[in-house]
């Protein structure tokens, strides 16, 4: 008979995020397709499969929520021209993205 204490691992192995390259794309694109709205579900659902601690998705939940609040009180009408809020936006959709991909990456160590 073989000792269970031989076969298992010497620590036991992180939860992983994505199970395939093809959802590794599929959830990158997430914050990019809903225009950065969805940004943080992402690392709310890597926080409940225990891939990252809870308080990087609630990090990224507040971060969210500022930005857009930011872009809305800087420019309350449609029809204005303040490129701030734009720009606001697309630096949260590029972050929420990059950082979505590297979430199974193994150099990245922050919340982990």
């Amino acid at each position: 008979m073989v000792s269970p204490y031989i076969t298992q691992p010497l620590t036991p192995a992180r939860p992983r995020m994505f199970a395939s390259t093809l959802a590794k794309v599929i959830w990158t694109l997430v914050p990019i397709v809903t225009v950065g709205l969805a940004g943080a579900v992402p690392f709310v659902v890597a926080a409940v499969k225990g891939v990252i601690k809870p308080w990087l998705a609630i990090t990224y939940v507040a971060v969210e929520i500022a930005v857009y609040s930011v872009a809305i009180a800087i420019n309350p009408s449609a029809h204005d021209d303040n490129p701030v809020p734009g720009l606001l936006m697309v630096l949260w959709i590029i972050a929420a993205a990059t950082h979505t991909a590297l979430l199974d990456n193994e150099k990245v160590s922050v919340g982990k």
